[in-house]
């Protein structure tokens, strides 16, 4: 049995459907994982969403920034962008059993088996593995709940900044959601900058990149992450100095669909035959 762990597919079917066949996937003896964004931009979002929920608990997936603004616009009538490739997925006659589906992912996964953790974008420094899961659990509970519409009524938004225990109700929520969903730059004391999206070197003094915090309290853990597809710039492995693993190559933008074979950190990927430049 192996565990391969797939960097964000966005809809991007057919490179998925290449990578599973380069590392030879074997559903009945092998583990897939998911670092979010199964959805979005890309043109077979439907596809890609019947597929992984076809696999059960051959695949985990954790949920993205475009998995939940797909939930938000089914749930609360948000409004789809102009690059939104989502209307497949609207007007399919299984979308409520797709979209009850996938607001039953969590946002963070660790697996006992092995010593690796599953997010799709960040974490802050204050917290440690265990307060990272409880806090994911918060706002798991109110996507599962009978009415999460108010939840995405009040999910957009950069503020608060940073993080303190005695936030409450909709701040608290949204907090959380844009710390595994959103976040890339953040400074030592755990303030975020969430207007910074390009690859380190290009965001504003003070804030660095997450996972380079020293005093972050993760850093003993090997984080599995997706969300930035411009961080990647040569050497993937070059990131395990930091004992982050970052999979999003940029496969909807024309870079590549990547995976890494948990047991012994072997990387796969596929060249993207998507139009756009990466």
């Amino acid at each position: 049995m192996s565990t391969y762990a797939i960097g964000d597919v966005q809809g991007c079917y057919e490179e998925l459907l290449l990578l599973l066949e380069e590392i030879d996937f074997d559903p009945q003896k092998d583990q897939l994982w998911f670092t979010g964004d199964l959805v979005n931009r890309g043109p077979q979002s439907l596809e890609v969403l019947r597929y992984v929920k076809k696999l059960g608990d051959t695949a985990i997936t954790v949920l993205g920034n475009h998995d939940l603004h797909l939930l938000a616009v089914a749930f609360n009538n948000s409004q789809l962008r102009q690059k939104d490739t989502l209307n497949e997925v609207l007007a399919a006659p299984d979308c409520n059993e797709l979209l009850d589906w996938l607001r039953n992912r969590p946002l963070f996964h660790k697996d006992s088996n092995n010593d690796f953790v599953l997010i799709h974008a960040g974490l802050p420094p204050q917290w440690d593995i265990g307060q990272a899961k409880e806090r994911a659990a918060e706002v798991e509970a109110v996507l599962r709940s009978d009415n999460p519409g108010p939840f995405f009524d009040s999910m957009y938004g950069n503020e608060p900044h940073s993080w303190s225990d005695t936030l409450t109700g909709n701040d608290r929520l949204r907090f959380i959601t844009n710390t595994y969903t959103r976040l890339r730059y953040c400074d030592a004391d755990g303030n975020f900058c969430l207007e910074a999206k390009g690859p380190p070197g290009t965001q504003p003094a003070p804030f660095q990149a997450w996972f380079t915090i020293d005093s972050r309290k993760s850093r003993n853990e090997k984080i599995i992450f997706g969300h930035w597809a411009s961080i990647y710039r040569g050497n993937i492995t070059d990131f395990q100095k930091d004992n982050v693993y970052p999979l999003d190559t940029g496969c909807v933008w024309g870079g590549a669909l990547t995976a890494i074979r948990l047991e012994d950190e072997c990387w796969f990927n596929v060249d993207s035959s998507q139009p756009g430049k990466y």
